[in-house]
């Protein structure tokens, strides 16, 4: 088989390539030259991107066998996730390399504007001592107001704090009481603008927040304000900024991200008094670079794996996966594979039911992979975590989830009970066993096994009587497939049996056709490893 060609479009730091090791085919592209870019794209599964390359329609549109758009770095401006999410690539991000490095240049920012470094430097180089034109003020006893208490403005808000300042913070998305623990107060954005001395900027760009600060903004901010931006460009007006800069209204301002990158000519903000402006540094530091391109490069082998991304940003499933539920991922999606096996076709409605301790987790990641499992070995395309709620929507497949502190017969469970077109019921359950965590098929319509759930499986449903086990043995053993091992549950209160035996291979066609007729099955059903 030929490896996975992996697309590595800007650079990396070579600890990223460690990462992805030996088991990719690893390709080289200039991403920011379109006409290389392109062609390049037609064989890749993966594309890893930092800011310069465009990932968008026409670029996935490129990419038939594109499986995952990796971008290392927290923004996404240059990824059209919803073009991606309609084509079930995987989009993932690092979402956690660069907010310590993010949140000191903002503080460097600030520091550099409120004691005019820059300037002072400058001066100092072209030959001149005039420390009386660069004083500058104390952050002591400031009050500094943060639009955006996310993982960045959290980080900013506790460094600014120990220089002795007041902090509030603008935040509608965040519960007071998780900012009274950070030792901040939340107010609305008018008092904020109206009352802080120093406003600094955390916040993603998209259509609620660009253009947030604007003229009628900045009219109202405390005179001597000094403002900081090293978030995304376009929340602020830059022209309005410059205005308010060059009336004196606005003492200062640091800013690190603009509308239009790179930074235009006649952008009014170079020629603003009092600023003090950097080439997008944000992320600029050698520990963020490695942080981000070892981040994506750990998702980039997961998603090439079939495996679950933590970090993928367009998976429709609420909050994140604990590390007490990403185990249950493979397993439900196993059960998925075998429910559709033994009920001979796809249901039309699944509900994924979850119990004991489990119950108390965020358990709708379950949903997608019980899909995942349930189309696996019946279309031909690729099933994801991304394309999962669209397959299930176009093959009449409903979803839900229902959960029980309820523990039953074991600490945890996951049940999928399904509704068949007929209007016949299935259901498959497992659970995870012991201290490894071993994934177990402990039920099949109502009958209860307790069996490995790896490997080949092989399901024979008959009218239970004295030596089927025996004849369906044989039969495997002349065809060279061995028994590794075999579980008979029968029907309570009757006579039909299922058996559940896991095998050293898949038996082909012609040998369940044999063994159904031999031992007169009501079904016979392989489920391949999967």
């Amino acid at each position: 088989m030929p490896k996975p060609v992996v697309l590595i479009a800007e650079q990396l730091a070579q600890s990223s390539l460690d990462v992805l090791g030996t088991e990719f085919e690893i390709r080289n592209v200039d991403g920011a030259d379109r006409g290389a870019l392109l062609p390049a794209l037609e064989e890749a599964d993966a594309i890893l991107i930092r800011s310069a390359t465009k990932v968008d329609a026409e670029a996935l549109a490129a990419a038939p066998n594109l499986k995952v758009v990796a971008r290392a770095g927290i923004g996404l401006d240059n990824v059209d996730v919803p073009a991606a999410t309609a084509k079930g690539v995987l989009v993932v991000n690092a979402p956690q390399s660069n907010i310590i490095t993010a949140a000191e240049h903002a503080l460097a920012l600030l520091l550099a504007v409120a004691r005019k470094i820059p300037a002072a430097d400058a001066s100092l180089r072209a030959g001149e001592w005039k420390r009386s034109r660069f004083t500058g003020v104390e952050l002591a006893d400031k009050t500094v107001g943060v639009v955006g208490l996310g993982r960045i403005g959290q980080l900013f808000a506790a460094r600014v704090a120990a220089f002795g300042t007041t902090v509030i913070a603008y935040d509608p998305y965040l519960q007071p009481a998780r900012a009274a623990a950070l030792g901040v107060r939340l107010v609305d954005l008018p008092t904020l603008l109206a009352t802080s001395d120093v406003i600094s900027i955390h916040l993603p760009r998209n259509p609620e927040t660009l253009g947030l600060i604007g003229a009628a903004e900045l009219a109202t901010v405390k005179p001597g304000v000094l403002i900081v931006n090293a978030a995304r460009g376009g929340l602020i007006d830059e022209q309005a900024l410059a205005d308010a800069l060059t009336e004196g209204r606005v003492a200062g301002a640091g800013i690190d991200v603009y509308s239009t990158e790179p930074l235009a000519p006649d952008n009014p903000l170079r020629s603003a008094p009092n600023t003090v402006l950097t080439p997008h540094l944000g992320a600029s530091t050698s520990e963020a670079q490695d942080k981000a391109g070892t981040a994506v490069a750990r998702s980039v082998k997961l998603a090439l794996r079939g495996d679950f991304v933590p970090d993928a940003v367009n998976v429709q499933a609420a909050g994140p996966v604990s590390d007490e539920l990403r185990p249950w991922i493979p397993l439900v999606s196993r059960l998925g594979t075998i429910l559709t096996a033994v009920a001979g076709g796809v249901p039309s409605d699944v509900v994924v039911e979850v119990r004991g301790d489990l119950a108390a987790e965020d358990a709708s990641i379950l949903q997608l992979a019980a899909v995942r499992g349930i189309f696996g070995n019946v279309i031909t395309e690729a099933v994801t975590f991304v394309n999962a709620p669209a397959l299930a929507a176009e093959h009449g497949l409903t979803l839900s989830g229902t959960s029980t502190e309820d523990t039953g017969d074991y600490r945890s469970s996951v049940t999928l009970r399904a509704a068949m077109p007929d209007g016949a019921s299935r259901t498959v359950s497992g659970t995870l066993s012991g201290q490894n965590q071993v994934a177990k098929l402990i039920e099949i319509n109502s009958r209860h096994f307790d069996l490995r759930a790896e490997g080949n499986l092989l399901v024979v449903a008959y009218a239970d009587r004295p030596g089927v086990m025996g004849t369906v043995g044989a039969l495997l053993g002349s065809a060279q497939v061995n028994i590794e091992a075999a579980q008979i549950s029968q029907e309570l209160g009757g006579r039909a049996a299922i058996m559940v035996l896991r095998v050293d291979g898949v038996p082909d066609p012609e040998l369940l056709d044999r063994i159904g007729d031999t031992v007169d099955a009501s079904a016979i059903r392989a489920i391949p490893e999967s």
